[in-house]
């Protein structure tokens, strides 16, 4: 028996606007406008349903990961029969990285559809790719995972996927700088503290040192961000030691 679904039209004009815009990005008509605004909804609204149930994208942000790294993998798969299992794991990390979706989730201006008790200069970069695989997630509920694979292919594959780009793509310098010392038997640090200074936002300095000689800084709103950007300073500077190994 086949069951045709059908389109639950949007009640108020708010959600006739979110329908159109969806309707335009998507290029097919969403079906049930709530998992959308789901998708776009910041836990800080502490919203919650009949249940008692958080309303936030949360949920379909994980969902929509691992929906985002089985369709990237099967297209890995396929397109380069000769890859081994560690090859296709670190091409698949590369295309579904945080900064990759990061810059996704920008490109395609998703920002502009998420509620928010916090202001957008104060929720980070990574809301961005948070977004990105809510609305997949989001996309898979209301339609199904073929749906998803054409989302997916069309708005990640086909205008960001060059495979001989992302073999020379350096994903974490820091992750890079550890092994290179490593094999070379250095030893390094990575000295992290706080750094605000007058600034109302909280900052972080890191500063790397390889065989007891400083020879970088980094500074960031995140540890994490600071350790990159030492990291990415201390790969310039060795830059041709470490690419010959």
């Amino acid at each position: 028996m086949n069951f045709i679904r059908k389109i639950v039209k949007p009640h108020s004009e708010e959600d006739a606007r979110l329908y159109n815009e969806l309707k335009k990005l998507l290029n097919f008509s969403p079906r049930r406008i709530n998992k959308y605004k789901k998708a776009f909804t910041h836990r800080s609204v502490q919203m919650l349903d009949s249940k008692g149930i958080p309303i936030n994208y949360e949920r379909l942000e994980f969902l929509g990961d691992s929906i985002l790294g089985s369709v990237i993998a099967s297209y890995l798969y396929k397109k380069v029969p000769t890859g081994s299992e560690g090859y296709l794991t670190q091409m698949r990390s590369k295309i579904v990285s945080r900064e990759h979706l990061n810059e996704l989730g920008k490109d395609l201006n998703l920002i502009r559809f998420v509620k928010s008790n916090i202001d957008q200069a104060n929720v980070g970069d990574n809301i961005h790719g948070n977004i990105f695989e809510a609305l997949v997630g989001a996309i898979y509920l209301d339609k199904n995972y073929n749906t998803c694979q054409k989302f997916i292919y069309e708005n990640v594959i086909v205008p960001y996927v060059d495979i001989e780009k992302l073999e020379g793509k350096v994903t974490s310098y820091k992750g890079l700088i550890i092994e290179w010392c490593q094999k070379q038997k250095k030893k390094y640090t990575f000295e992290t503290y706080e750094d605000s200074g007058n600034e109302a936002i909280k900052h972080f300095s890191v500063k790397v040192s390889i065989d007891g000689e400083q020879i970088a800084k980094g500074r960031a709103t995140s540890k994490k961000k600071a350790e990159e950007q030492a990291a990415k300073r201390v790969y310039f500077a060795f830059q041709k030691e470490i690419n010959l190994g």
